[in-house]
C-alpha cells in the first residue's frame, strides 16, 4: 500500500506517545482519528496517588522540538541537576548528573504535559478526537476497530452506544495493556514476555511549607536509598513534591503486603525515613488511601503487522521508572519513525517493518538499564566506591567533556546515541571504573590525564573481550 499524505490514520490511545505521533502525522498532512478509552484529563481530575511526575531529558526534548513544543514543555517544567541522597543516620550530599553544570533532567507532571500536547491537537484541523471509547474488538484484515462509547459522557457530544472505524494504518499507542498489542498476539508469528519487579510502588505528597515554599532542594531529585526499599521526590510548580516510595510486595516485616496497620506503617517510616514524618504530616492517611501500582517490563516483537499496524510506546516496551526513560524513549519512538519517513519508503509494509527493526534493540536496552538503575539508586548511591566513581566521572566531564562521558550522560543528555551504543559503552567504563578502584590503579595521586588513559585502555579491553 502506498504511503499518501491524504490517508486515514486511526491512533488508539491518546497518552504521551499517541498524542505526539498524531500531532506529528496531522503537521505531516494525513487525516487522524484519534481514541482514547479514558475521559479527556483537561476536563477531569487526577486520582491521588495517580499524578506521577516524569524526568524529561533531551531525547524526549528532541522529539517535542520536532514537533514545535521544546519552549512550551520547558516552561512547565523545573530543572533538575543531580540526585540530593539522604542517607540513613549520615549527611545528605548533592551529586550531579554531569559534570557539564547546564546538563539537568526536567520534572514535568504527567497530565501537564499530556495537556499541552491535547491543546496542541485542537488546533489541527485534520485531527477528531475520542475520549471515554475504549477499543473492544480490531480486525487488522479490514483495520477496522471497534469502540464502545460511555452513553453518560458529553465531552465529544457522540451519544451513540457504539461505533467502529476504518482506517488505512493503525497506530497503538494503548499502553502497557495495549489492544492492539493483544491483537498482533493472535495474528502474527510474536514473541511477548512480562517480567514483573518484585517491588510495587506508592505514591504521597510534600506539600509547601508554612511560608508557601520549597521544603527541600527544589533543583534536584532526592533520593532515600535503603538497600531493599527507597523513595525518591520530584519538585512541582506548585512547591509541593510528588514523593514515590518503591517497596517489596511481600518482604518482611517491611512489605506493601505486610505493611497495613498504622503502628507498622508509623514504625517503618519512623526507622527508614523519619525526615519525611515531619515533611508529610498526613503521611499516614496518604499511604493508606493511595494505591500500590505493580512495576513491570514488556518486551515484545515484531511490532508491526504487514502495512496495516504498528505499535509504539509502552505498548511496545514498557519499562520500570528508574532511568526516568519512559516516557523519553516513547517520544523518541516517535522521533524515530518521522525521521525514517524522510528517507524514501514509498510502502507502508517497508516503512513499519524498518521501524519495528530499528528500534527493537535501543528498546530492550534501556528496559535492561532501567533494571541496572534500579539496584544502583537504591543499593550503591551511598556506596564508598559509587561516590568516588561519580566524583572521578564528573571531574572528567567537567575538565575533559570532549573525551568523557558517564554511562548516565551518554543515555540523558546525548540522543545522537543510541540507547544501546549508551549501554554497550557504559556499562564497561562503569565496569573499568570500579574494577580499577577496587584494584587501587585508580587514585587522586593521579593527575586526570592519567587517569583517563587508564579508564579507556580498561574500558577497551573489557569491549574487546565482549566481542570476542
Amino acid at each position: 500500500m502506498l504511503m499518501k499524505p491524504q490517508e486515514h490514520i486511526l491512533i488508539i490511545g491518546a497518552g504521551l506517545c499517541g498524542c505526539l505521533m498524531a500531532l506529528r502525522l496531522a503537521q505531516r498532512g494525513y487525516t487522524i482519528t484519534l481514541v482514547e478509552k479514558r475521559p479527556d484529563l483537561r476536563l477531569s481530575s487526577i486520582d491521588a496517588g495517580r499524578s506521577i511526575n516524569l524526568a524529561l531529558s533531551d531525547r524526549g526534548l528532541k522529539a517535542l522540538s520536532m514537533a514545535g513544543l521544546k519552549e512550551k514543555a520547558l516552561a512547565i517544567s523545573l530543572p533538575m541537576g543531580g540526585r540530593m541522597i539522604h542517607q540513613k543516620e549520615q549527611t545528605s550530599f548533592y551529586s550531579p548528573y554531569s559534570g557539564n553544570p547546564k546538563n539537568a533532567i526536567n520534572s514535568i507532571s504527567r497530565p501537564g504535559l499530556n495537556a499541552l500536547l491535547l491543546d496542541a491537537l485542537d488546533a489541527e484541523q485534520n485531527v477528531s478526537l475520542h475520549f471515554n471509547a475504549p477499543c473492544i474488538n480490531l480486525d487488522l484484515q479490514t483495520n477496522t476497530a471497534g469502540f464502545k462509547k460511555d452513553t453518560s459522557d458529553k465531552q465529544s457530544g457522540d451519544d451513540a452506544a457504539s461505533f467502529h472505524i476504518t482506517a488505512d494504518v493503525i497506530f497503538g499507542c494503548d499502553g502497557a495493556g495495549s489492544v492492539v498489542r493483544k491483537t498482533l498476539e493472535k495474528i502474527a508469528d510474536f514473541d511477548f514476555s512480562l517480567e514483573w519487579l518484585s517491588h510495587g510502588y506508592k505514591e504521597l505528597s510534600i506539600a509547601p511549607g508554612d511560608d508557601g515554599d520549597f521544603q527541600l532542594r527544589a533543583d534536584a531529585l532526592h533520593i532515600w536509598p535503603r538497600g531493599q526499599d527507597m523513595i525518591i521526590a520530584l519538585p512541582n510548580l506548585d512547591r509541593s513534591f510528588t514523593v514515590t516510595l518503591f517497596m517489596g510486595h511481600q518482604t518482611q516485616p517491611y512489605g506493601f503486603d505486610h505493611l497495613t496497620q498504622p503502628s507498622q506503617i508509623h514504625d517503618y517510616f519512623k526507622t527508614q525515613y523519619p525526615e519525611l514524618l515531619d515533611l508529610i504530616p498526613d503521611l499516614l492517611d496518604q499511604y493508606q488511601n493511595n494505591p500500590t501500582g505493580p512495576l513491570g517490563t514488556i518486551k515484545c516483537g515484531p511490532w508491526h503487522w504487514q502495512g496495516k499496524a504498528v505499535i509504539m510506546g509502552d505498548a511496545a516496551h514498557a519499562i520500570v521508572p528508574f532511568y526516568g526513560q519512559g516516557m523519553n524513549a516513547s517520544f523518541e519512538d516517535v522521533l524515530v519513525f518521522d525521521q525514517l519517513m524522510d528517507q524514501g519508503f514509498d510502502q507502508w509494509e517497508d516503512l513499519l517493518a524498518a521501524f519495528s527493526k530499528k528500534r527493537k534493540p535501543d528498546a530492550d536496552a534501556i528496559a535492561n538499564l532501567a533494571l541496572d538503575n534500579f539496584y544502583e539508586m537504591k543499593e550503591h548511591t551511598a556506596d564508598a566506591i559509587f561516590q568516588k566513581k561519580r566524583s572521578i566521572e564528573v571531574k572528567l566531564e567537567q575538565e575533559r567533556p570532549e573525551a568523557y562521558q558517564s554511562k548516565y550522560s551518554m543515555v540523558t543528555f546525548n540522543p545522537e546515541l543510541s540507547y544501546h551504543q549508551a549501554m554497550t559503552r557504559g556499562r564497561a567504563q562503569d565496569q573499568a571504573i570500579v574494577s580499577l578502584l577496587k584494584e587501587h590503579e585508580l587514585s587522586e595521586s593521579l593527575d586526570l590525564d592519567q587517569q583517563l588513559m587508564l579508564i579507556k585502555k580498561r574500558t577497551h579491553e573489557i569491549l574487546g573481550s565482549d566481542q570476542n
